[in-house]
């Protein structure tokens, strides 16, 4: 078995959103790590989950075996709940136990349109996508947090996107990704002192099988999309955030992180543990140098005003980054009003 860190075998894993992405870099960590680790998702041999993509949780469940994990794949749709019921039923028929949830369920990619304000939006699938982004995750927790809270241990793991209090560029996407920083919250006050952690979990500029196509790219030389975008120089492979998820799990102590949005790199000098190429991006810090370096140098370009807004809208909240969200406001020609912002 190839992994690296700790050793999970005895343990069971359910990663809700395995098919591609985090979700797959994550169960397919924690299968190397030894745990046995159910795959769910819309997404199967046979059944196209709605993404427009081609991988399953088949093929997910395969990489896992060829590691020499163990790992079952479930095709689940978790908007539905007499399926997750189902689920966790089969969960405790089979296993008898789970130590580990994540919840990795996304698919609203064709959804959201990144050039539309809030009062622009098309609201026909709007049910449909909060269904698919957020309720889903509430029912997941609903039914398999029984089986940990009986056993009085635990880790649930909610994926999201950013580990900043700031906004994240589209109304419906900050909506969701916060409610379920959020979620993680709330339920980690509820399970206090039961034995059962949750907390949030980001990845960072995430080398996705979408991301490489659309840079017209391969893990193999993924360093060639560097001249087309800077930033992903301090990308990274979905095994970082999955490695993550391994380091949390063995970790005694997890609890003292309940709660709390965590970021992945962060974690991996934390515990000592890199990516598959031995490294460990910084991607919040090529970005401050980056804006930093544009807003010392006026006039600013359409280009260098959206970069320059995009990370002021993620760290003014933030009292640590106030200096430098004082300098992106300052040469925005913004002045700070309270949490908002008004002409200068």
């Amino acid at each position: 078995m190839v992994a690296q860190g700790p050793d999970l075998v005895g343990k069971v894993a359910l990663v809700a959103g395995a098919t591609r992405g985090a979700g797959r870099g994550i169960a397919r960590a924690l299968g190397e790590a030894g745990a046995v680790v159910y795959c769910t998702g819309r997404s199967a041999a046979g059944h196209p989950g709605g993404m427009d993509r081609p991988e399953t949780l088949d093929e997910t469940v395969a990489l896992i075996g060829e590691a020499g994990g163990r790992a079952i794949a479930v095709r689940v749709d978790h908007t539905v709940e007499a399926e997750v019921a189902g689920l966790a039923a089969r969960v405790r028929r089979e296993a008898g136990r789970l130590d580990i949830l994540v919840d990795s369920i996304w698919g609203a990619d064709p959804v959201i349109d990144w050039g539309r304000r809030f009062w622009e939006i098309d609201l026909a699938g709007i049910h449909a996508c909060l269904d698919q982004t957020l309720v889903s995750h509430l029912i997941t927790n609903r039914h398999f947090a029984p089986l940990m809270v009986e056993a009085g241990r635990g880790l649930i793991v909610e994926v999201i996107d950013g580990h900043f209090a700031g906004y994240r560029g589209h109304l419906v996407y900050d909506l969701v990704k916060a409610a379920l920083a959020r979620l993680a919250y709330g339920m980690a006050m509820e399970l206090a002192q039961t034995g059962v952690t949750a907390l949030a979990l980001s990845p960072g500029f995430l080398r996705s099988e979408a991301v490489l196509d659309h840079l017209g790219v391969r893990e193999e030389n993924w360093r060639d999309a560097i001249a087309q975008d800077p930033y992903f120089a301090e990308s990274e492979t979905p095994h970082l955030v999955g490695r993550a998820v391994v380091a949390l799990a063995a970790d005694g102590h997890a609890s003292r992180k309940a709660g709390l949005v965590h970021f992945a790199s962060d974690l991996a000098r934390e515990y000592g543990f890199t990516d598959v190429d031995g490294r460990v991006p910084d991607f919040p810090g090529l970005f401050d140098a980056q804006v930093r370096e544009l807003a010392a140098r006026p006039p600013l370009d359409d280009a260098a005003r959206f970069l320059i807004w995009a990370r002021y809208c993620q760290i003014h909240q933030d009292p640590a980054r106030r200096g430098l969200a004082l300098q992106l406001a300052e040469a925005l020609g913004l002045e700070e009003v309270g949490p908002g912002l008004a002409p200068a």
